[in-house]
């Protein structure tokens, strides 16, 4: 028995980027500095619904706020896949062996409860 192989979800999204700006013509424009730039903007788009609000906890929400933070984050989820995408780096791959790299800088029994910067203890 065969079975196909299923995309994993960032794939997806890359592929499903990719037609999205193909259909509008849009890829022109989609430079690896562009796209950062475009990623920059969404961070502070996001950020923005938790601007004044005491820690941003979920009591601390409405509908329009949530609203609001999943678009931006599903934005800078999508800037993101395409930016990766011009740039040949592979995000999961990448974020892996970013983990190690933290884990390594930042042992758990060292700095369990620590908040500082792995330069700082």
């Amino acid at each position: 028995m065969t079975t196909s192989a299923r995309p994993d979800s960032l794939t997806e999204l890359r592929d499903l980027t990719r037609q999205f700006s193909r259909d509008r013509d849009w890829e022109q424009f989609h430079t690896p500095k562009n796209l950062a730039m475009a990623l920059s903007v969404e961070v502070a788009e996001l950020a923005e619904h938790f601007q004044w609000l005491q820690t941003g906890a979920d009591v601390e929400l409405d509908d329009a706020k949530r609203t609001g933070i999943r678009h931006e984050l599903a934005d800078v989820l999508l800037y993101l896949v395409q930016l990766a995408d011009k740039t040949g780096v592979d995000l999961r791959a990448a974020a892996l062996e970013k983990m190690a790299l933290n884990a390594a800088k930042y042992p758990a029994a060292q700095v369990r409860g620590d908040a500082r910067k792995y330069t700082e203890y």
